[in-house]
């Protein structure tokens, strides 16, 4: 692909850098003073960011090639991440083994609760995975309330599930054509049509489809 094709039509046309007689066109039947220096040179800082983000997409791309993360983009593909998504997750979870315990294996430890004194299960190494990728509830005590919220792990990753979910989940047009996208999308549209906040909403599936990932990781590299 020629440097120009690299950028969108129209910061390439208002640089100089690309042709275009629809732009021309509409440019001749506008009334002004026609484009300016600054315009042109803010054109061209957009396109040079253009270039610089296609040029780290081929550089993502190759190094997600390497064998060792084949498994991982298999479990990805199927929660229809894409490249800069699977790089930034690969970027805090990677290798999957550095949450399991001594014997290798996901921990869980069973201990008595501390209100109820029954034996509860905690699976501690499902929730460091899901504290580094930002998606790890704790609970909040000030006073006489409690609440439920997101604390600590990688800002950017919380972010960009957050968008992988606005785009692939909750736009049902787009929705992952999967029993993934089928489980996330129906507690997304119950929990929405029950008047829930659509923030928290956004958070519990996040949460969830974290969960989600870490199973289908651990059976994928088992």
């Amino acid at each position: 692909m020629k440097s120009s094709q690299k950028m969108m039509l129209l910061w390439g046309w208002l640089c100089g850098e690309r042709k275009s007689n629809k732009y021309d066109a509409l440019c001749d039947r506008t009334i002004g003073l026609g484009i300016s220096s600054t315009v042109r040179h803010h054109a061209r800082r957009i396109c040079d960011l253009q270039r610089e983000e296609h040029s780290i997409e081929v550089e993502l791309h190759q190094l997600l090639a390497e064998s060792k993360f084949t498994a991982y983009r298999k479990v990805f593909k199927d929660f229809g991440f894409g490249v800069r998504l699977e790089a930034i997750i690969l970027s805090q979870i990677y290798p999957l083994s550095a949450y399991f315990g001594a014997d290798g294996k996901p921990e869980v430890r069973i201990r008595k609760g501390r209100k109820s004194g029954k034996a509860t299960k905690r699976y501690l190494s499902l929730r460091r995975f899901q504290k580094s990728l930002g998606l790890a509830p704790s609970k909040e005590a000030s006073g006489d309330k409690s609440k439920i919220k997101i604390v600590g792990g990688s800002d950017l990753c919380r972010i960009a599930f957050w968008q992988w979910v606005f785009t692939r989940v909750e736009a049902k047009r787009s929705r992952i054509d999967n029993e993934i996208g089928a489980a996330l999308g129906a507690q997304l549209d119950a929990e929405k049509a029950a008047g829930r906040p659509v923030r928290l909403v956004r958070s519990r599936i996040s949460a969830k489809a974290a969960k989600l990932l870490f199973r289908k990781l651990v059976e994928a590299l088992e």
